[in-house]
């Protein structure tokens, strides 16, 4: 077994590997970019080494620095984490050149499958069934429209090279085709320094599903069960579980057998997912090999009682699997929820900023779950940030991975409303609420699973503002009068008792969020701390009981309200039982010029590069219209007219790199 290993990723990944490493015995060395200094991740492992500057083409994706990092620190084994290297066969061979161990596949079985046109070819010949689609080399415009055309539409344009929904577009008509391609293959030579794409039939409603295997150097193979990963958006995963819902054993059995044939035709060695797509009929298709550990891995640990990431190492280290497929079973039902730091209601652009607060359910982080059906429930949660660290626009805008267990579905369904409802971020926007109705919602609860469950729900799920109910209205207040209290002024006109020489103080209070305005009339309670609260033309009795930090405790009409309200910049953040509501106190005088000068021009929503201009200087554009296209985390985001217009200025040109915020063009409404 190996004495120290260099860990070539960075995040919640990097943190994981390294906890596993801890527990076997095995020092860790830890890379990091300028931005990642004083990362979790750092600090998780026992040493650490400078790559570079923050973007990842200057750190973590520098092999060479890597490996000569790992041969200074005396490491003899790299492990890629996912993403960035994890898949690149230049790097194993360069690994291996240099005599380290590559933590992952051999070289030869990345490249079979890095290739999705290529693997399609291979899994043909191991009579794995595949999808109808084209899957060559040809890639000429016209070429690929008639395939598409062959085909018939609906089509998926799908990056060769690529992974993790990027560089891929669904394509409805052939009127279409043209600028999805051209969209497609950007995105691709952004992300995979390759625009090399394949044309197939995209199946209505499919689930995704994909089959854990694990092969050692001793020619053993064997699958893990399943993941479905069918609630995606922008072909990302958002939530995944184990097992699949309704997975009949024949289906299941049908599909181990289908992938550990896929793995064995590459020749494969170490941790891979066999991905498929499936039919509500049951049928089946082989879409891709991760030739790495993904995201998801947690759920399988879950239900099985076993560490991937321990057998990656024996593994690699010339060790037999641990177990032989009889030795596997299935223990209860294990949910993931991906935390991300992104604005689903802005078609899910990430947010950037720094966590100024996170609190979140008690967890056993890294520990496997779900061997003794008669242990309590368990929460797990995965992460590499931690309260103030920032979400930084060089890498992906993941905060963390909740996962948990139950003894059934149901179980498990309980256990993730639970965590999440305890789940609170300050200093940036996340996908909480979003996630919470998804898990709450009659379609994901119901297993009604398929990849096109959160556009087909999208106004349930993303549904307009509302107002504040009362309860957190008054949680609000109740936070204002005590941090009024806890100032302990000597101006008598400060006082939480509301005294006044003509009697009992009454106040207006506005409050304001992206519903509207939300009048509280306040009476002070005078000497008995009962205060009366008059909202929507109702009257409550607010009464004040107590309050430690930002958690605040108080009784609305009898009944005990219990809150957490954190001050951020000019917001009150109220995290209480009906979710998270983001308010401000409406001054007046300090607002009265809000509104007056309308923007006529449209800005950056994040920081990013323009990668295609799409209009001129004078042009008439129609509301909708797309005008540029930025690209920011190598995803394209597009940004359109907000009304019928004319272009009266142009600001930046192609290549050019943009801050959030900044004014992309000047844009005059009719």
């Amino acid at each position: 077994m190996f004495s120290k290993i260099l860990i070539a990723n960075r995040g919640e990944i990097a943190c994981r590997v390294a906890a596993t490493a801890r527990r076997m015995g095995i020092a860790t060395v830890a890379v990091y970019s300028d931005a990642d200094a004083l990362a979790a991740h750092v600090q998780a492992c026992d040493e650490g080494v400078r790559l570079g500057p923050a973007p990842a083409r200057d750190s973590y994706l520098r092999g060479d620095l890597i490996i000569a990092a790992a041969l200074a620190m005396g490491a003899q084994a790299i492990h890629p984490g996912y993403g960035f290297l994890s898949e690149n066969a230049d790097f194993a061979d360069a690994c291996a050149a240099a005599g380290l161990v590559f933590i992952g596949p051999p070289a030869t079985a990345i490249r079979a499958m890095g290739s999705k046109s290529a693997a399609k070819s291979l899994m043909q010949g191991a009579a794995v069934p595949l999808v109808p689609g084209y899957h060559g080399q040809r890639q000429e415009p016209g070429f690929l429209r008639e395939q598409a055309d062959r085909i018939g539409y609906p089509v998926l344009l799908k990056a060769s090279a690529g992974g993790g929904g990027k560089g891929m577009r669904i394509v409805e008509q052939g009127a279409d085709f043209d600028a999805a391609l051209s969209s497609c293959q950007r995105e691709a030579q952004a992300s995979f320094g390759d625009d090399q794409v394949l044309v197939e039939k995209y199946l209505t409603r499919p689930r995704h599903i994909e089959i854990q295997v694990f092969a050692d150097s001793h020619g053993h193979c064997i699958y893990l069960f399943e993941r479905d990963c069918s609630v995606q958006r922008r072909h990302q995963k958002v939530l995944e579980e184990a097992p699949a819902p309704g997975m009949s054993g024949e289906r299941r059995a049908a599909m181990g057998a289908a992938a550990i044939a896929a793995a064995q035709a590459v020749g494969y060695v170490g941790a891979g997912t066999v991905e498929f797509i499936a039919n509500q009929d049951g049928s089946f298709y082989f879409m891709e090999m991760n030739t790495r550990l993904q995201v998801e891995h947690p759920v399988t640990e879950m239900i099985t009682g076993q560490d991937l990431v321990e057998w990656q190492l024996r593994v690699a280290a010339g060790e037999p699997l641990p177990l032989q497929q009889h030795q596997l079973q299935i223990n209860g039902h294990a949910i993931e929820a991906r935390v991300y730091a992104e604005n689903p209601e802005k078609g899910f652009l990430p947010s950037i900023g720094s966590l100024v607060h996170l609190r979140t359910a008690h967890a056993v982080s890294f520990q496997v779950h779900g061997a003794d059906p008669g242990q309590p429930a368990a929460i797990r949660i995965d992460a590499g940030v931690r309260e103030g660290d920032a979400i930084s626009p060089f890498y992906d805008p993941m905060i963390a991975k909740l996962i948990v267990w139950g003894a059934d579905r149901a179980g498990a369904l309980r256990n993730m409303a639970r965590a999440l409802a305890q789940y609170q971020v300050v200093g940036l926007a996340t996908n909480i609420a979003f996630l919470q109705r998804l898990v709450s919602g009659h379609a994901f609860a119901n297993a009604d699973l398929d990849t096109g469950l959160i556009e087909r729900h999208r106004e349930t799920l993303l549904p307009a503002p509302g107002a504040p109910l009362p309860d957190t209205l008054a949680v609000a207040v109740a936070s204002l009068l005590q941090q009024q209290a806890q100032a302990r002024t000597a101006d008598p006109w400060s006082h939480t008792d509301g005294w006044r020489a003509h009697g009992r103080l009454h106040r207006t209070l506005v409050f304001t969020d992206e519903a509207g305005n939300h009048e509280v009339e306040l009476a002070y309670a005078g000497g008995d701390r009962h205060h009366t609260l008059r909202v929507g033309g109702q009257s409550h009795v607010l009464q004040l009981d107590s309050m430690r930090g930002s958690d605040v405790e108080l009784r609305l009409d009898g009944r005990v309200l219990q809150a957490t309200v954190v001050r951020h910049d000019e917001l009150l953040h109220v995290f209480d039982a009906h979710g998270h509501s983001r308010l401000r106190l409406l001054d007046p005088l300090a607002h009265a010029a809000d509104g007056e000068a309308g923007d006529d021009r449209l800005t950056a929503p994040m920081p990013g590069k323009i990668v295609a201009i799409l209009t001129a200087k004078g042009a008439h554009v129609e509301r909708g219209a797309p005008m540029l296209i930025m690209e920011a985390m190598k995803m394209e985001h597009t940004i359109a007219a907000p009304a019928a217009g004319v272009i009266d200025e142009l600001l930046y040109a192609v290549g050019d790199q943009v801050r959030e915020g900044a004014r992309l063009l000047d844009f005059r409404p009719d």
